[in-house]
C-alpha cells in the first residue's frame, strides 16, 4: 500500500495511491492516524481505504507524505564514509568508532521538502545530495517504543519512503571541526517522497541477514551518477531502529534514514575518490532525481542561494574569575 498526502484546488487531502489513481481517506482517517494504529490495523483496512473513488495522480500536486515527529540521520554505509573522508581529509578511511554502533543526528523536521519542489539553498559553494531511503516508524499494540530487541523493532517500520538528505558541504565541513553538529550544513532542506510503502510491499526484497537488497539510483540532470543496492548498509533498518530506541524512545511518525548509499550516492563521495572526474557541485538550475526499487522516485530542481542575515564572529574574553566570585560576596 502507498501512503500519500497531496494538494488539489488549494486543500490538503491525504490517503492512498491506487494505480495511477489517488484516494482520499474517509474522514477520521490520516497520515497521523494510521501511523498511531500502526502497520497491522493499516492493512486490515486496506480494502476499505483503497475502494473509495480516486482522481488522477497527474491532477495532484504530491505533498511530503507526512509530518514527521521527528528526523534521525544515520551513516550506515561503510563506502560513503570512504569517500566523504577523502574528500575531508584527503584520505579514505573508516574510523574504529564507525563499526562500533550505527551512529546517526537529528535533522530539522520543519524543513521537509516534498518531490517536484524547488530548493533554495543557503550561500553554499559545495552544494550537494544525498540517496537515502528511510523508515517510518508506526506503533505496535502493547508497546512503548523503548528499548526494542531487533524483532520489537522490526514490528515499528510501518513503511519506507525516498529521502533527500540535502548538504552544504563547506559549511558542514566547517561546523564538524567543532566536535559538533552537522547543523546549517544540513538543516535548510530534507526531501522526502513520494509516497509510504507500507513494509509488507518490500518483504520479498529482504534477504537472509534481513537487509533490502533493492537497487538506488542518483541521476543529476538526466546522467546516472550514482548506484548501488541497499542491502550493502553495515546494519539492517531493525538494527537501526532498535538502537534508536535503546534507552530511549520511538514514536509514530519517526524518521529514520538509512544515511547516504556507496557507489556515488553523494557527490562528496566522489569529490573524494576522483576530484578530477567527478562531477562539481550543484548550482542553482540542476534537476535531482532519486530512484530507489520498490518504493518510488523524488525529483527536484535546485533554486537560488538564498542570503542569511550576517552573523559577528565570537566575541574574544579576557576571563577574569575573582571579581565574578566577588560580586556574590
Amino acid at each position: 500500500m502507498r501512503i500519500a498526502r497531496w494538494s488539489v484546488d488549494d486543500s490538503v487531502l491525504e490517503g492512498v495511491v491506487v494505480g495511477d489513481a489517488v484516494v482520499a481517506f474517509p474522514d477520521g482517517v490520516s497520515v497521523a492516524s494510521l501511523l498511531a494504529d500502526g502497520l497491522e490495523t493499516a492493512l486490515i483496512r486496506r480494502s476499505e481505504l483503497e475502494s473509495r473513488p480516486g482522481r488522477p495522480l497527474a491532477d495532484v500536486v504530491l505533498l511530503p507524505p507526512l509530518v514527521p515527529a521527528s528526523v534521525r540521520d544515520f551513516v550506515a554505509f561503510e563506502e560513503h564514509v570512504e569517500g566523504v573522508s577523502a574528500a575531508v581529509d584527503g584520505k579514505s578511511e573508516v574510523v574504529p568508532e564507525w563499526y562500533d554502533a550505527p551512529t546517526f543526528y537529528f535533522t530539522n523536521p520543519h524543513t521537509i521538502r516534498a518531490t517536484g519542489e524547488r530548493v533554495d539553498v543557503p550561500e553554499t559553494r559545495r552544494l550537494d545530495v544525498e540517496l537515502e531511503l528511510a523508515a517510518v516508524i508506526g506503533s505496535v499494540r502493547g508497546s512503548t517504543g523503548e528499548n526494542l530487541d531487533t524483532a520489537a523493532a522490526t514490528a515499528h517500520i510501518f513503511g519506507y519512503t525516498v529521502m533527500n538528505d540535502w548538504s552544504a558541504r563547506d559549511l558542514q565541513s566547517r561546523e564538524m571541526k567543532v566536535r559538533l553538529g552537522p547543523a546549517k550544513g544540513k538543516d535548510f532542506a530534507l526531501t522526502l517522497g513520494p509516497w509510504i510503502v507500507t513494509a509488507d510491499e518490500l518483504s520479498p526484497f529482504v534477504d537472509e541477514e534481513g537487509f533490502l537488497a533493492i537497487r538506488a539510483e542518483l541521476h543529476i540532470n538526466g546522467e546516472l551518477v550514482g548506484e548501488d543496492l541497499v542491502s550493502n548498509m553495515g546494519w539492517p533498518f531493525p538494527e537501526l531502529v532498535a538502537y534508536a530506541s535503546r534507552n530511549s524512545i520511538v514514536v509514530p511518525g519517526d524518521v529514520l534514514g538509512s544515511g547516504t548509499v556507496g557507489n556515488g550516492g553523494c557527490l562528496g563521495e566522489l569529490w573524494g575518490r576522483n576530484p578530477d572526474a567527478a562531477p562539481p557541485p550543484l548550482e542553482p538550475g540542476d534537476t535531482v532525481r532519486m530512484l530507489i526499487e520498490g518504493v518510488g522516485e523524488i525529483v527536484n530542481t535546485v533554486g537560488a542561494r538564498v542570503p542569511a542575515p550576517p552573523i559577528p564572529r565570537a566575541r574574544v574574553r579576557t576571563r577574569r574569575r575573582t571579581r565574578a566570585m566577588e560580586n556574590f560576596g
